[in-house]
């Protein structure tokens, strides 16, 4: 079974859902969807296996910028033994 999308893309399982994900595993951001900063953070979360999208990410300019309340992103992915 893949571990990511990444995965499940390279062995053309185009079907994937990613299991759920506590929201207090990563915060959401304020970076502008399409910048360089908010692909960045979306690399960090593929990288730390985390679902790409958070729900309070910002949207658009007029939105609300997001709760700075949140701890900072921690990887989900289990340890290597």
């Amino acid at each position: 079974m893949p571990k990511s999308v990444l995965e499940a893309i390279k062995l053309g399982q185009w079907d994937y859902e990613p299991p759920e994900v506590s929201l207090e595993l990563y915060e959401a951001t304020d970076a502008m969807p399409g910048t360089p900063a908010k692909l960045e953070i979306m690399a960090e979360r593929v990288r730390a296996g985390l679902p790409l999208w958070h729900p309070l990410d910002r949207q658009d300019m007029e939105a609300d910028p997001p709760p700075k309340s949140r701890p900072k992103l921690r990887s989900c992915r289990p340890k290597p033994k």
